[in-house]
Parts: structure tokens; C-alpha cells; sequence
């Protein structure tokens, strides 16, 4: 792909996935400024445009504004930035109000078109999608396993999206022998060119067999059969080289900068 085309894609992205994708349950979208934040998840959630457009002491003060709003909460609060945003120095300021940051990850995109295709699943695994409570509190004990540390809110995140707006998200799970071996989601926004790419993780034992291609694949396809061109995903250094593999290019960098109280 050009960097004229990597470009365009990475102009569209910010044009429409600055926003937040409504929360469903109890959460909600509130505005500050040139900031959406979510209130009513396991931790806040902030995110704005490419361009804040607010510079210096006035920056500080954004900054710090969400920073306390959010520790009257006795909250979290993840600050969601990209490698080209401006102001340039923004990362640099929510350091200096007491953020840290977390683990970046690659933004690539694809077009679902190209992406699609049936999913190829080693013997003995099956692939479904899940709605009911029991399924996504499943889901939520892997993840826990996976990453050695408590993810019981991603049930309640996930039945919260399901019961706000079923028709834009999918919910898949492989298994084999009963068992959740790999969970992934589809999240798509209406008027949005993009759907979004959502987990994926895979318990040890089970990784390297294609399983997460497959979850890429099928997703693709559900989304290119909804008519929309393209797919994003927020890679890990693990996931990220398997999809460029797969088609996927690099448009920019995400990492969370995030304060607890």
C-alpha cells in the first residue's frame, strides 16, 4: 500500500474513530471540551480529536480536570493518544499530572473485502457466537487466565454493548472440549466506514494454530457483508506481525496513558 493511500486511511480514521462507541448499561458519554469521556465502566475513558486545539496552561488545566473529575469517582481513568497528535507536547503533560504509560499498540486497517474468508479452525475447535450471560462470564474467566489478572468486568462490558445495540456487535468464542479457547469481538458504529477488531487472545496451549486467523477472517467477513470497507485493530507486538501477514497496514501508534487513584 502508498503512503498516499496509508495516509488517506489514517485521515479517515481520525475523522471518524475519535468518538466512543456507546456503552450500553449503566455507562454513559459525557463532554469536556474537545474531550468524550465515558463514566460508569470498570475505569474511565477519555479520547478527542487528532487536534485538541487547546495548548499550554489551558492544556494543563484539561488535563487536570479530567484527572480529579475522575478521582472524586475514586476511579481510573484511561487517556486514549495517538503517535500524531497535536498538541505535540500532550503526552509530555499528562505525564506531568500524574499519567503513566501503558503498553503501546499498533493501529492497523484492512479491507474487510480482501480479509474475508472462511474460517479455517484446527480439529476438534468449533466457533460460535455467544449472547447469553453464562457465555460471556466464560469468556471473562480465560481472559482472567490468560493475563493473570481479574477481567470478571469484561462480562458486564460485553452484556452491556449486547443489550444497548446487538446489532453492532459479534461476539465469537472458540472451543474445543467444552472449553474457551480463544474469544474475539466485532464492534461496528453506524455511519462508520470501520469496524473494530476486538480481543483475540488464546490460552497457551491452543496458540499457533491458526486460531486467531481464523477470528480475523470471519470477523472480515461479517463486516464485508454489512457492507463495510474496512476493519481496524489496536495489535499488540505479538498480534501486530500476524496481521500485517494477513493485509493489515500500519496507519499510526496508540498508548494509553493512564492514573489511578
Amino acid at each position: 500500500m502508498t503512503n498516499v493511500l496509508i495516509d488517506e486511511l489514517r485521515t479517515a480514521y481520525d475523522a471518524q474513530l475519535r468518538g466512543v462507541t456507546p456503552p450500553g448499561g449503566a455507562a454513559r458519554i459525557e463532554k469536556d471540551g474537545p474531550l468524550t469521556r465515558v463514566v460508569g465502566r470498570h475505569r474511565g475513558f477519555v479520547s478527542g480529536p487528532r487536534d485538541l486545539g487547546v495548548y499550554g496552561t489551558d492544556l494543563d488545566l484539561l488535563i487536570a480536570r479530567q484527572r480529579d473529575f475522575y478521582a472524586a469517582r475514586g476511579e481510573a481513568v484511561e487517556w486514549k493518544t495517538r503517535a500524531h497528535d497535536l498538541p505535540a507536547d500532550l503526552t509530555e503533560r499528562l505525564t506531568g499530572a500524574g499519567f503513566v504509560a501503558e503498553d503501546s499498540e499498533t493501529v492497523l486497517i484492512g479491507e474487510s473485502a480482501d480479509l474475508a474468508a472462511d474460517p479455517v479452525l484446527p480439529d476438534g475447535v468449533t466457533l460460535r457466537r455467544v449472547t447469553a450471560e453464562s457465555d460471556l462470564r466464560r469468556i471473562a474467566v480465560m481472559e482472567s487466565r490468560i493475563w493473570g489478572e481479574d477481567w470478571n468486568w469484561l462480562a458486564d462490558d460485553l452484556a452491556a454493548r449486547i443489550e444497548n445495540a446487538p446489532e453492532n456487535i459479534v461476539v465469537l468464542v472458540a472451543e474445543a472440549g467444552g472449553e474457551a479457547v480463544c474469544a474475539a469481538w466485532l464492534v461496528f458504529q453506524d455511519g462508520v466506514d470501520f469496524a473494530g477488531l476486538w480481543g483475540g487472545s488464546t490460552v497457551e496451549e491452543w496458540r499457533g494454530r491458526g486460531i486467531y486467523r481464523a477470528m480475523v477472517a470471519h470477523r472480515a467477513r461479517l463486516a464485508a457483508a454489512r457492507g463495510v470497507p474496512y476493519v481496524y485493530v489496536d495489535a499488540s507486538a505479538d498480534s501486530a506481525p500476524i496481521l500485517t501477514r494477513l493485509g493489515l497496514h500500519a496507519v499510526t501508534t496508540t498508548t494509553p496513558y493512564v492514573w489511578s487513584p
